[in-house]
């Protein structure tokens, strides 16, 4: 607890501050200002504006002080690397806390997975709330290693830092009022649900936000984020690595709605960290096409610390916590130093405390795949009209193309020369032995394979590539390595990102994870792989509660209809 006397004293200029920020011009999140003023600081709380004095003095000399960023809807799995070595790489850049959905470990461990990501989390210089995954697993269409149910939310809501539900992806099981799902919504008890409803419109939009889901981060039209933002949702930009929204959706964003919108990340990818950045960049990005830079940051603050209920965070104000950011300009948004309960930890772009990384055995060798042979991902040609996952570049959706198939010996095989090449999921939480195949068309791969052992929602293995052989292989080299990324051609591994952390994440630095990345992506490109982050655009193709066509360990998957289907017409 805050010596709320001793603040008092402090604002009224009876007690000498900790730490006073002199000459800063705040940017005030309630009223769209820019005011010069001192910030007193005591006990890690902002106790007053205005002007102040005290035995530690920083003089800001007029630069910009804004609130610490909030990211309001995060995987910290997709960046690959743990949560001490995800500060070390935010924090510079002006993230103080995040709002993160561990449905991605929680797919693989279920509740042990949440744990991991509370336990690693603590104590560090940036504030690690989370939901609770809604829908583990995503749908019925797959298998996954864990499980989350509407008994374990009580026992989860106990911890200070979970903060609502997370993104109900099962939008058909609530438009069909399935009592599951039904009562996580009650037991959730008014906090934040997180929607995920993308091109979901009309009546079954309004059954939807009825249900008590509060936001959206699936837009990808000015006209579906308006239809939402008219029903009284909460509307996130998203600009990832995979799925970068931003631009397509800003000119929704008025004066008058500017409240209800948010800018989120997402899935973000080690290298785009490094090299763009994090919220960071999707403001500098918003402020460059057009939008005030004091509204773009109202989205990254105050909008997301409401939504959430984090009433002490998100403004330069009296009474809240001293997560701040000095900004040197405002329109390239340059960080300088970034503050924690006033204590300086990153400045220069570079952090100014040590992460520990570690992860225990419950965490480890969650990869269990027995030998497969050639036979198993064979597809029979059984028609002369197949059904073909097409890429959409730049998103999570996905398209069906209805085609001819190039066949040999009553088999259907990739086509190079018309980019369509076999998919196969591999279920590997159980070593069922279960593969799903099909076609995908829109990764421009000309030889061998790529593998990898992330894979939305459920993470089995998904591989896709010109010769079986190839396939094979690259799934067996992530098997041996409990997880990772994997190229493969001519019977030759020629890359390897090993995650041994649920098949997620590496114990590596961020510096070293990004470098074997792009090293990886450099031998894809190689291979006539063109389109960017192919991997994580590869790991989308297995989600199977976002639209057109995906596949997964138990068949090709038909979103719309929500159902399995042949691939075979």
């Amino acid at each position: 607890m805050h010596d709320t006397a001793g603040l008092i004293a402090v604002a009224r200029g009876k007690k000498e501050p900790d730490l006073v920020l002199k000459q800063a011009k705040v940017i005030n999140v309630f009223t769209g200002e820019i005011c010069e003023s001192d910030v007193a600081i005591s006990e890690g709380m902002i106790a007053g504006l205005g002007r102040y004095s005290g035995p530690k003095e920083v003089d800001l000399a007029g630069l910009f002080l804004a609130p610490g960023f909030i990211d309001g809807h995060v995987h910290l799995e997709s960046t690959m690397v743990v949560p001490p070595e995800f500060a070390r790489a935010v924090v510079p850049r002006g993230t103080t806390a995040v709002v993160a959905d561990p449905h991605e470990i929680a797919n693989v461990l279920g509740t042990v997975g949440i744990r991991y990501l509370l336990d690693t989390s603590r104590s560090l210089p940036l504030r690690v709330y989370l939901t609770i995954p809604s829908c583990v697993p995503a749908s019925p269409f797959e298998t996954s290693g864990g499980e989350v149910t509407s008994r374990d939310l009580p026992e989860l809501y106990q911890e200070k830092r979970i903060l609502g539900l997370g993104e109900m992806m099962n939008f058909p099981g609530v438009l069909a009022a399935e009592p599951e799902i039904l009562a996580k919504i009650k037991a959730s008890c008014g906090r934040p649900i997180d929607g995920h409803a993308p091109g979901l419109t009309g009546k079954d939009l309004c059954a939807y936000v009825a249900a008590r889901i509060t936001s959206d981060h699936e837009c990808t039209t000015p006209d579906e984020a308006l239809e939402k933002l008219r029903l009284g949702m909460h509307v996130m930009i998203r600009e990832g690595s995979a799925t970068r929204n931003l631009l397509d959706l800003l000119p929704v964003v008025t004066p008058e709605n500017l409240r209800r919108c948010m800018l989120v990340t997402d899935d973000r990818h080690p290298e785009d960290l490094l090299r763009e950045g994090h919220l960071d960049h999707a403001v500098r990005k918003a402020i460059s096409a057009g939008l005030d830079p004091v509204a773009a940051i109202r989205m990254v603050t105050i909008n997301t610390a409401e939504y959430f209920g984090l009433n002490n965070l998100g403004a330069v104000a009296p009474g809240y916590l001293a997560d701040l950011v000095v900004i040197e300009d405002l329109f390239s948004l340059q960080i300088g130093q970034v503050y924690h309960q006033g204590e300086l930890v990153a400045e220069g772009g570079r952090s100014l405390f040590q992460a520990k990384r570690w992860a225990p055995e419950a965490v480890r060798n969650s990869v269990k795949v027995p030998s497969l042979s050639l036979e198993k991902i064979k597809l029979e040609a059984k028609s002369d009209l197949v059904r073909v996952i097409r890429l959409v570049p730049k998103q999570v959706v996905t398209t069906q193309l209805l085609t001819f198939p190039k066949v040999s010996n009553n088999e259907i095989i990739a086509d190079p020369d018309r980019d369509i090449l076999k998919l196969c999921v591999v279920e590997r939480h159980h070593a069922t032995g279960r593969v799903g195949v099909g076609l995908v068309q829109g990764f421009g791969l000309k030889n061998g394979a790529i593998a990898c052992s992330v894979a939305h929602d459920s993470h089995n293995i998904i591989a896709v590539g010109v010769a079986d052989e190839d396939i094979l292989l690259a799934i067996d080299t992530i098997a041996r390595n409990q997880g990772g990324l994997v190229l493969a051609a001519q019977g030759k591994i020629l890359g390897v990102l090993a995650l041994p952390i649920a098949g997620l994440m590496a114990l590596g630095t961020l510096e070293e994870v990004a470098r074997q990345l792009e090293d990886l992506h450099q031998r894809v490109a190689e291979m006539g792989v063109m389109i960017p982050s192919s991997f994580m655009a590869l790991s989308f193709l297995s989600l199977s509660v976002i639209p057109e066509l995906k596949l997964t360990d138990r068949g090709l998957v038909d979103v719309e209809e929500f159902r399995l289907v042949d691939i075979s017409v």
